[in-house]
């Protein structure tokens, strides 16, 4: 039985130890359970182990010792072909696409949410991947044996190349962007749990639900406790929404931290100014 307390407990543990030891697949579901509470995880950690044992035996069943396209050739085959996961291009935007438990329940679910169900089966098995810093669509990179390969999780773990890439880039940036070596740098664990919630926030916000996003980057500050830009938001959610005091204190946070981590003096002026107002209302 996993409490929303326990769950809780889980993002405030992620957010006190190093980005590595960071287990993606059990706070990705603490942070579902927060948002569609069930009577327990015990399946969906069942589930994220079985992923796991069964790309070991897929690999260990090929021909040959394993290479960078068996092991990509096994992520399709479990991911996509046993268990029928895929991305949801019908109704993209509905939040439960962002919810790891519901898109267990689904097979269904955003680049990142799949690519986090990627990763998890992959490291259960020692291989070396990564999210990517890419916009607009959540990819992941497998490493083997001095070769790399780009994978699609949003199309059944599709390898990408440059030229696709490119055109990917476009689709969500504009057709004046360009590939750059930025794009295929890998992201820390606490980055794609941030990305993953990130579609969340975005979501509450442009459905004018600002209490709901706040609710998000309260539980994002849980395991990402540095994050300046957190606390930024936090501080104008919470004085949007009339929270004078903890919005004071939000934007406190933001300026200690972003002294400290070099913060423009253009956005630590206009914190300062926001703090000045709000501390004004509450007198």
């Amino acid at each position: 039985m996993t409490s929303r307390q326990q769950a809780l407990e889980i993002l405030r543990h992620a957010g006190r130890i190093a980005d590595e030891q960071i287990d993606l697949g059990e706070v990705a579901l603490a942070l579902a359970l927060l948002d569609h509470p069930v009577a327990d995880l015990s399946a969906y950690r069942r589930h994220l182990l079985a992923l796991g044992e069964e790309l070991g035996r897929a690999v260990a069943s090929g021909p040959d010792l394993p290479s960078l396209a068996g092991k990509v050739a096994a992520l399709e085959q479990v991911l996509a072909g046993t268990h029928g996961y895929a991305g949801d291009s019908e109704t993209y935007t509905d939040l439960q696409n962002a919810n790891l438990i519901r898109v267990i329940d689904r097979r269904r679910g955003l680049p990142v949410a799949l690519g986090i169900l990627a990763m998890v089966a992959a490291r259960a098995n020692g291989w070396t991947v990564m999210g990517l810093n890419f916009p607009g669509h959540f990819l992941i990179r497998l490493d083997h044996g001095g070769g790399r390969q780009i994978l699609d999780p949003f199309h059944g773990m599709l390898p990408r190349e440059p030229h696709e890439l490119r055109d990917l880039l476009k689709q969500s940036q504009g057709l004046e962007a360009e590939l750059s070596p930025d794009h295929y740098a890998p992201v820390s664990n606490r980055e794609v749990l941030l990305r993953l919630q990130n579609n969340l926030k975005l979501r509450h916000l442009s459905s004018d639900q600002p209490g709901k996003a706040l609710v998000v980057v309260e539980d994002m500050l849980l395991f990402a406790p540095d994050h300046i830009g957190l606390w930024r938001e936090s501080g104008l959610l919470n004085a949007h929404l009339g929270n004078l005091s903890a919005g004071i204190a939000a934007f406190e946070h933001f300026l200690r931290l972003g002294r400290d981590r070099g913060a423009s003096a253009r956005l630590l002026d206009n914190t300062e100014a926001l703090l000045r107002q709000l501390r004004s209302r509450l007198n």
